[in-house]
């Protein structure tokens, strides 16, 4: 009766240990795309291009508008990178379609982990 196999014997040999690797996955950085004010674009376009690129109700576009007009800039939402590359290359093109200098930027959103 020579079926019985075991791991461990006189001499160590047959011993198996295993470990235990934890990996931690990273989460992707998150950007906010930021509206930038400028006195040129009007403010209708910059409502109709937030409608139209983001998506958003005509209440908050208004609301984005007006605070990049009084603050000099607005949040306009935090996307994954290639959300956020997107979009933005959909403004620029609108904005030079239609000959208007507005701009947006990209900011990498701090501490998210």
């Amino acid at each position: 009766m020579s079926d019985n196999k075991s791991t461990n014997n006189i001499n160590g040999a047959g011993t198996e240990t295993y470990t235990e690797e934890i990996i931690q996955v990273k989460k992707p950085d998150l950007y906010r795309i930021i509206l930038l004010n400028d006195d040129y674009t009007p403010r209708d376009f910059v409502v109709w291009l937030l409608m139209t690129v983001f998506y958003l109700n005509e209440n908050e576009s208004n609301r984005i508008m007006l605070e990049a007009h009084t603050k000099g800039k607005s949040i306009i939402g935090t996307f994954s990178y290639d959300i956020a590359k997107t979009k933005l290359l959909q403004v620029e093109n609108l904005c030079e379609k239609y000959e208007h200098p507005l701009k947006c930027i990209l900011e990498v959103v701090s501490g998210h982990n």
